[in-house]
């Protein structure tokens, strides 16, 4: 496997992708991904569950959701630096099982206040940061020319979002929210156990270095464009998941089921586009994919601060989520191309921007609820930041394509 990739990326020839690599690591990386999105976001479609029982205001409950989050993208830095210690597979075997020990001892004990919920979400931050671990995991096995393809499909386990916001609600009225957190280790611990039988280490990794050296891309103005053009789309992504089962109850009055559903239509929508964001990207390069997601999703989120029934609304989030989806996949295309070396801790750092976006989108729909009594402002600003991000990527592409040393089968 290593000549193969090896091989590949000297020559600069394209090889059929499904040899390039390591396809157990590649669905072992894809499950525990999944899995580990939907717990991740759990809260969301729990919410209005949750809230009722606790009695949480508007600006609590955009906090009970974006804290999970906030801890994944501050825990995504930490598996980053991990995932380049001691490897992706072990970092990955660590990481789950924290999540499975949490979740078992809150449905154990029971979650009774909004600081309980807190306290869980910070637990549920770890599954978030597992996006530092099952990216660089099947990432190196793959040459240049299908970093997109690769990044994208381990990427598409965000599409575990879909199994929350569709079954999270049904479980929680059949037994109580408490009891889903329980019903969760399962699945859990079965892909747990995959993980281990197929998730192999690529042969080509980095030597360790000083933890100092892992820092040394915050130094590059490029590492801060692609942490501040993640932080929008795949921001936009989680933070829409996690706050959409709020928004469409509050909004359109839909019972936590059909709130389930309409937003597992639209993260499906994100979910299922993220790995043809990658192979578009491939093909006509991130910069160029990037600008349109950019577009669409700035027009998209300002049309849904004005929608004025749930089919609209509907419509428009699920263009708005196949943008960012799009978005999220072009943007893990191009960073292999200019960080390959740091790939675990870019890994870690773009993907904690993206959960500091995330984490600003859902509480600020809270705060824009109990404060301005509606959804608009939260929506139209996070439009705001998607068009100062195509400004940005405007400005820096002419000097990406100047400087960056690519590969001829790597496109920017």
């Amino acid at each position: 496997m290593a000549t193969t990739f090896w091989d590949s990326a000297k020559s600069g020839e394209k090889s059929d992708f499904w040899k390039a690599g390591h396809k157990p690591t590649l669905i072992a990386a894809f499950l525990y991904f999944d899995l580990a999105f939907m717990v991740w976001v759990l809260l969301g479609p729990l919410a209005p569950e949750i809230a009722k029982t606790l009695h949480l205001t508007p600006a609590e409950k955009g906090l009970m959701v974006a804290t999970p989050t906030l801890a994944g993208a501050v825990l995504r830095l930490v598996n980053g630096l991990l995932v380049d210690r001691i490897g992706p597979k072990r970092s990955g075997a660590i990481s789950q099982l924290i999540v499975i020990a949490g979740l078992f001892a809150a449905w154990l004990l029971g979650v009774n206040s909004f600081a309980g919920t807190l306290a869980l979400g910070v637990i549920l931050g770890f599954a978030g940061a597992s996006f530092a671990i099952a990216l660089p995991l099947a990432s190196r096995w793959y040459p240049p020319e299908h970093q997109g393809k690769a990044m994208g499909l381990a990427g598409m386990g965000n599409s575990g979002t879909v199994l929350a916001a569709l079954f999270a609600p049904t479980l929680a009225k059949l037994f109580g929210w408490n009891a889903v957190l329980g019903l969760a280790c399962i699945p859990l611990a079965l892909v747990f156990a995959a993980y281990m039988i197929l998730a192999k280490d690529a042969p080509n990794a980095p030597p360790a270095k000083p933890i100092a050296a892992y820092l040394q891309p915050l130094k590059t103005a490029d590492a801060w464009w692609l942490m501040g053009f993640y932080s929008v789309t795949f921001g936009g992504f989680v933070g829409l998941a996690a706050s959409l089962p709020i928004y469409f109850t509050d909004r359109f009055g839909l019972t936590t089921v059909m709130a389930g559903y309409a937003t597992a239509a639209c993260v499906f929508a994100g979910s299922l586009i993220r790995p043809i964001g990658g192979a578009l990207a491939d093909a006509i390069g991130g910069v160029k994919t990037l600008t349109v997601v950019f577009a669409v999703a700035a027009l998209a989120l300002a049309g849904v601060s004005a929608a004025p029934g749930v089919a609209s609304a509907l419509t428009t989030f699920v263009v708005a989520m196949l943008a960012l989806g799009a978005g999220n996949g072009a943007v893990f295309q191009l960073v292999p191309q200019r960080f390959r070396e740091e790939i675990g801790v870019m890994t870690g750092l773009v993907g904690m921007a993206g959960g500091i976006g995330g984490f600003y989108l859902a509480s600020s729909l809270g705060f824009a609820k109990q404060f301005a009594g509606s959804y608009q402002p939260g929506f139209l600003i996070f439009a705001g930041l998607a068009l100062l991000a195509l400004a940005g990527l405007t400005w820096v592409k002419g000097t990406w394509r100047a400087t960056w040393s690519l590969g001829s089968a790597a496109r920017i």
